[in-house]
């Protein structure tokens, strides 16, 4: 195993809503789950108070930054449009801008990813989805002892390079195989029967979650350069159809294209990918 996890922890980085948190306590695990935005956080806790009072739920608020961020407290962009968009990069919230999103400035607490791994235990599977900051979290894991088994981020879909660099992180980090999974066909995901991961459940996964993990994932699994070749011809798509840099966006009949593809596809054109690593400890 990868050494020093705790087999019945998740962290969920980024939780929003809960729709992946919900899941993960279903299926039994005990969640530690971070979210920076208050009212988002206030929610949650309302809405696993029961999860919360029995020991199954850990949320976290505060904002994950690089650890040579200088205040206990961050400038966090909390978006009026998209509660998604919530970010404490600044670059991000204006990109959200270019979209008609702009963003309320609220401080939060400042967390210190490393420290919560060395306090709190190094979880079974980490996922982490926070706007523009992926990479803190990976980077976090560099200064602990012990690997989750499995890993999954929010990949750049700006720059290959930016990819490149999240894949060498976690190589670096012993994660050897790889999943590319396009987030908007998670709601079609069924969980399987029987389940690797977990107890067996039923669950609709919603529009916006992460889906299945680990063992449950449907495959296969892929090596570094098979991942790189696939985000190669990802990023051709996002020149192409990008949302917010694509050639696209430059003749009206393409856009016009990009949307009756999404719908007959019933995913959006290119979308957005989640990367899940596996520890090389976990190959067996």
């Amino acid at each position: 195993m990868a050494a020093g996890y705790l087999r019945d922890l998740i962290y969920d980085v980024g939780m929003h809503k809960g729709e992946d948190t919900e899941f993960y306590l279903k299926k039994g695990f005990r969640v530690i789950a971070f979210e920076a935005d208050s009212d988002l956080a206030a929610s949650a806790r309302t809405k696993f108070s029961d999860y919360i009072e029995n020991g199954k739920l850990i949320i976290v608020e505060g904002a994950i930054v690089d650890p040579s961020y200088p205040a206990d407290t961050v400038e966090f962009y909390k978006n009026n449009k998209n509660t998604l968009w919530g970010t404490a990069s600044p670059y991000f919230a204006e990109r959200n801008i270019t979209f008609g999103a702009e963003s309320t400035i609220i401080r939060v607490p400042r967390i210190d990813f490393a420290d919560c791994l060395a306090k709190l235990g190094i979880p079974y599977y980490l996922k982490i989805d926070i706007e523009g900051m992926d990479t803190v979290c990976l980077r976090a894991l560099l200064q602990v002892e012990g690997r989750p088994a499995y890993v999954s981020i929010e990949s750049d879909k700006r720059d290959f390079e930016e990819v490149a660099e999240e894949l060498e992180i976690l190589t670096r980090l012993g994660y050897m195989r790889f999943q590319v999974i396009q987030q908007t066909t998670v709601h079609r995901q069924v969980i399987p029967h029987p389940s690797q991961e977990g107890v067996a459940i039923e669950h609709v996964f919603n529009r916006g979650a992460s889906g299945l993990f680990g063992k449950d994932l449907p495959g296969p699994w892929k090596t570094l350069d098979q991942v790189r070749d696939q985000y190669k011809k990802i990023f051709v798509d996002y020149k192409i159809w990008g949302e917010d840099f694509g050639l696209a966006q430059k003749f009206f009949p393409l856009k016009v294209v990009r949307k009756g593809l999404s719908i007959l596809l019933d995913r959006r054109i290119p979308g957005w990918y989640d990367t899940h690593a596996k520890h090389s400890s976990e190959l067996g």
